[in-house]
């Protein structure tokens, strides 16, 4: 059951990275053409998150596992090969 709860959080958050993202590229739009004065600053911010924010998620989820230890090569221990 405990393994069924993870895969659930673990859909709900790519959900939730996903609309993330595509608020980011939308916003990258709007910044684009937008006649504000800090449009530009407004552009560079958001090309920023759009980089940075799935390499750190990247980075968070991989971090996760190897603190948790639950590798690849320890699923095919679990039956004794």
């Amino acid at each position: 059951m405990k393994g069924f709860h993870m895969k659930k959080v673990k859909r709900i958050l790519a959900l939730i990275g996903v609309l993330v993202l595509g608020g980011l590229y939308v916003a990258t739009l709007v910044c684009a053409f937008s006649a504000n004065e800090h449009f530009m600053d407004m552009l560079m911010a958001s090309l920023y998150a759009s980089a940075v924010i799935p390499v750190l998620l990247w980075a968070c989820s991989f971090i996760s596992r190897l603190l948790k230890g639950s590798g690849r090569g320890q699923d095919e221990n679990i039956d004794g090969n």
